[in-house]
């Protein structure tokens, strides 16, 4: 007589779908998936994470609802956020509070500047070398939109460079008020005299300098005057 072969029990459907999700998100937080970036397609996620279709989308769907996932037609699916708290902050941006958002922002990028010039490694200064190259080949090709992305890029390198994941979540959360304040600021063309060097900074973290780091990133994060 053939032995008996006990099988494990198959977890509940919802359960599946929440640990997928956690699974998800643990990729997505740990960096492997940064933000910007398109994760994998989902048969190779049904792969990588041993549970079915019907379950990576419901996993998915939840996120997107979240604000962490974005679907883009013919492209993929795309990180957009480290946390549910961005699209709660994007639904608070009104023209009344970009003064907040640059004073919000200077609060996380200076201390962001100066983490990273003690903390930063080879492979963080070549990610500078490179977001700062964009966002400069951006500039001259006079695209806005694209220098808008590239701009916001540079400093969450920077802020990636800083090596303190609570801070990258925060910086994360204000990613598209950022993008739409500096877009409300470049208009619609790149005009000299709009156009802030951002090399200072990158120099200084290079540099390995962290009081230079902070001035240059709090140099160009001065809110304007209040009314």
């Amino acid at each position: 007589m053939p032995p008996i072969v006990e099988t494990a029990p198959v977890p509940p459907r919802g359960q599946r779908v929440q640990e997928t999700i956690v699974q998800l998100r643990a990729r997505i937080l740990g960096g492997e998936w940064p933000v910007g970036s398109r994760i994998p397609t989902e048969p190779q996620l049904v792969t990588a994470l041993g549970v079915g279709r019907n379950t990576i989308r419901e996993a998915i769907r939840a996120l997107v609802h979240a604000g962490v996932l974005e679907r883009r037609q013919g492209s993929g699916t795309y990180v957009v956020s480290v946390d549910e708290l961005a699209p709660v902050v994007a639904r608070q941006l009104t023209d009344d509070r970009m003064t907040e958002v640059v004073e919000v922002r200077r609060a996380l990028e200076v201390e962001a500047a100066r983490l990273a010039a003690l903390r930063r490694t080879p492979g963080d200064l070549a990610a500078l070398s490179d977001a700062l190259a964009a966002r400069e080949a951006a500039w001259r090709g006079g695209r806005v939109n694209e220098f808008v992305v590239a701009d916001a890029a540079l400093h969450t390198t920077v802020v990636a460079a800083a090596h303190n994941g609570m801070l990258a979540e925060l910086h994360a959360s204000i990613g598209t008020a950022m993008r739409s304040t500096v877009a409300a600021t470049m208009g619609e063309a790149l005009v000299p005299e709009r156009y802030v060097d951002h090399s200072r900074l990158v120099a200084a973290i290079r540099a390995g300098d962290p009081e230079r780091a902070a001035i240059e990133a709090g140099a160009f994060l001065e809110p304007p005057p209040r009314p």
